[in-house]
């Protein structure tokens, strides 16, 4: 096995360290749990009844008076979700897969699965970063019935991923795998949506050419074909382990895909504590596996939500981190992929390239990830390493090609796209943010104008079409932090700011929302902590002042006025934040919130030290 980088080995021992105390507690969950007998033998007559009164004959006998192992499926399914209306079918598949293998499989339960997509710009998106939280929270409930040797986790996209696996973690002694769906076909380029999409915020298209166009991009069951969030929680999956190796960007309704699906549930009846392969959770998800997570965001240039999901996700395994970790890794972790919006090409052309068996044999190789993690599916890491084929209807894996089918799309760590990774911290007198540099040509990645203060996306629109940003300007939009509105992503200011970057103008946006991982090629400073909402420096931002925003050196500053010292925070007025659409119910997430290096959670510390 290759040395390990001494960067990454000096971080994953600094978090290790860090969080020490907190995960032998968590730990301590584990080895509290008999994992050697059927869980749901240790309930009572009457309950476990009750949770086999709705089976099939065969699988009722087992519940009730066998040994065969019990797989709880947690589904994300929903039919308004390309990325998971192909999972209507997999209950019906896993439950005939795992009775092969002599294993019953039920639907725990199901949890929310909003898309970003559809409520961008809108007061829904208010809504989306605790999707994440009710999700966890749902999944909790599903596994709650305490019947399950093992689970399996059916979501794809931005906050549900990290839900599941945040719910899941908090039962750390059940093995689980997450069964992916696999991306839509390529449809429109997402660069000629990107270019529509800017068009029409210039007023130069209207509204039936630019639908047209987003109809050509979305347009067909699976997951949207850009390297957003989603596709960037499929990578994570691959490279912490959770699942099986090579299901990541499989299309969907293949034959391909089925025997994936049909492997996972198999290989879930195979992992519980009831063989001699016991593999829980909270194990397989260890200071290594995260860190090996944040590489494979690096090295790809994913999404910037993964600054805020995984430490929400670490802190549920007893695991803490901070943005200081992501910053180090990023330095030392080459880019070595291009795929939309950090170039023009989609996941399936990074799939067809090599795709992330070719990704994970050359960061492995290169002493970037750690290998010896406790994955589900094989010894070590090495496993991910290979691609998975049909050999006529047999699955099989074979070794990942030894190079790269397209070198604008994916590179070899040897040859890398830059030499660290796309996604760098910021800090300085406005506090501290992230952003992603590699969407963003070289010549844009710093700069340093009068700023522009708003409180609203809608406000950014307005005064573009009035034609007040027409100068040089740092954007700052403010008072979109989890405290204030829940966090949304604004993703809708990308194609105005582009189209005054293509002017010649010097701009950049400095926000304590979101843009997440469609991040274009505008400079953004986002996330910044501390938020408005709770007196942080950005609320004392008024038009005029100068703002430095350098994504090169990693400084978001203030560079006048003199006053700027003593000058109090802006008094936000929130109200509208907290009415229509479901709102009222997110009252107790709003109030509770964590700052955004702590992962915006509503959730206290786990397992408080």
């Amino acid at each position: 096995m290759p040395m390990l980088n001494s960067t990454v080995v000096a971080v994953t021992e600094r978090i290790a360290s860090r969080s020490a105390s907190r995960r032998r507690r968590y730990l301590d969950l584990i080895d509290a749990y008999d994992p050697t007998k059927p869980a749901r033998v240790k309930i009572a007559e009457a309950n476990r009844a009750h949770g086999a009164a709705g089976c099939a004959v065969q699988d009722k006998i087992e519940l009730l008076g066998g040994n065969w192992p019990s797989i709880g499926i947690v589904t994300a399914y929903n039919d308004m979700l390309s990325a998971h209306a192909p999972y209507e079918r997999y209950p019906e598949i896993i439950r005939a897969a795992a009775r092969k293998v002599g294993a019953v499989a039920q639907v725990a339960g199901g949890v929310p699965a909003m898309c970003d997509g559809v409520t961008q710009g809108f007061e829904g998106m208010e809504l989306s970063l605790f999707s994440r939280d009710v999700i966890a929270l749902s999944t909790a409930v599903s596994l709650s019935h305490a019947t399950f040797d093992a689970a399996l986790l059916l979501g794809i996209c931005d906050k549900i991923v990290p839900g599941l696996l945040i719910g899941a973690l908090r039962f750390p002694w059940l093995p689980a795998i997450f069964v992916p769906g696999g991306p839509m076909p390529s449809g429109l380029p997402n660069k000629e949506k990107a270019a529509r999409r800017q068009l029409f915020a210039e007023g130069k298209i209207g509204r039936a050419e630019l639908l047209q166009a987003e109809a050509e991009s979305y347009h067909a069951p699976g997951t949207c074909t850009f390297y957003g969030t989603a596709n960037s929680n499929q990578m994570m999956m691959e490279v912490m382990g959770l699942h099986v190796p090579g299901a990541a960007f499989v299309a969907p309704n293949t034959p391909l895909r089925e025997a994936l699906t049909i492997a996972a549930a198999q290989r879930a009846a195979q992992i519980t504590g009831l063989g001699d392969d016991y593999r829980p959770i909270g194990r397989v998800v260890d200071e290594k596996a995260i860190v090996n997570a944040i590489v494979g965001l690096m090295a790809t240039g994913g999404s910037t939500n993964h600054f805020i999901h995984l430490p929400a996700i670490a802190l549920a395994a007893g695991i803490e981190i901070t943005w200081d970790d992501f910053a180090e890794l990023s330095h030392v972790t080459p880019l070595l992929a291009r795929i939309y919006p950090n170039g023009s090409a989609d996941v399936n052309q990074f799939h067809d390239a090599g795709g992330m068996g070719f990704l994970t044999r050359e960061l492995l190789d290169a002493g970037l990830l750690h290998g010896d993690i406790a994955t589900v599916g094989g010894e070590s890491l090495a496993a991910y390493a290979q691609e998975p084929l049909l050999v006529g209807e047999t699955l099989s894996w074979r070794d990942a090609p030894g190079t790269s089918a397209d070198e604008s799309v994916l590179r070899g760590a040897r040859a890398p796209f830059s030499a660290d990774g796309g996604l760098r911290l910021l800090s300085g007198g406005l506090g501290r943010a992230c952003v992603k540099v590699s969407a963003v040509a070289e010549g844009k990645r710093i700069v340093e104008a009068p700023a522009l203060v708003f409180d609203s996306q809608a406000e950014v629109q307005a005064a573009f079409k009035r034609g007040d940003l027409d100068r040089d300007c740092v954007i700052v939009v403010r008072g979109q932090g989890p405290r204030a509105n829940g966090m949304p992503e604004l993703h809708k200011l990308m194609p105005l700011m582009g189209a005054l970057q293509d002017r010649g103008l010097h701009v950049a946006l400095a926000t304590d929302g979101r843009m997440s991982g469609a991040s274009g090629k505008v400079l953004a400073a986002i996330h910044i902590t501390p938020e408005a909402a709770e007196g942080g420096p950005i609320a004392k931002v008024r038009d005029g002042d100068v703002l430095r925003v350098d994504g090169d050196s990693g400084v978001l500053d203030v560079v006048s006025p003199a006053d700027w010292r003593g000058r109090a925070p802006a008094q936000l007025d929130l109200a509208g934040n907290s009415r229509g659409l479901g709102r009222e119910l997110f009252s107790l997430f709003r109030a509770n919130a964590c700052s955004a290096e702590r992962g915006g959670s509503s959730f206290p510390d786990f397992d408080p030290v």
